[in-house]
């Protein structure tokens, strides 16, 4: 993903508003920099995971199994959960299970379905990987008070909702 550093200013953006009538200067800036925020943090969670031989895709496998009473489940509510395809889904337990952090079993309810299940390999790695993120996360998420956290909390959910603009 192509990542903007250097964010335009009202001037700059200015320029675009006179060609683009549509462009509000102020409304493009805080979307910029809610993109530029949400990237560094992504970038960032990738570096702490990546010191442990993880990338997030694979990370929130792990977590969407441990999620799991029984830490199983198919590849196809997976991929439904997790927001990507199949196809991806598959690549991604593919990797998992040759690094021994999953594995593929028959389905006890159906023997035509496959599960994926987290392994004791793959349960130890997110035990050495998630006290130091929660840790991380506290840390990060103490700069707001509680209410300016509720207050984020209510903003994201109300762009969430406004998200379908691009699709």
């Amino acid at each position: 993903m192509l990542e903007l550093k250097d964010l335009p200013d009202a001037h700059i953006l200015k320029k675009f508003a006179d060609r683009y009538p549509d462009a509000d200067v102020d409304r493009v800036i805080q979307f910029l920099t809610f993109l530029r925020v949400a990237t560094d943090l992504s970038n960032g969670l990738d570096r702490y995971l990546g010191a442990h031989a993880l990338l997030q895709g694979r990370w929130w496998v792990l977590v969407l199994l441990m999620r799991e009473d029984d830490g199983s489940s198919s590849p196809s509510k997976l991929a439904e959960k997790a927001g990507v395809s199949r196809a991806t889904m598959t690549g991604l337990i593919d990797g998992l299970q040759r690094d021994k952090l999953v594995t593929r079993m028959v389905s006890p309810r159906d023997r035509r379905q496959t599960l994926v299940k987290l392994t004791h390999k793959g349960q130890s790695k997110l035990d050495e990987v998630m006290p130091e993120y929660y840790r991380r996360v506290r840390q990060l998420m103490t700069v707001l008070t509680n209410e300016e956290g509720d207050m984020l909390m209510q903003i994201l959910m109300k762009l969430s909702q406004q998200a379908q603009v691009f699709d």
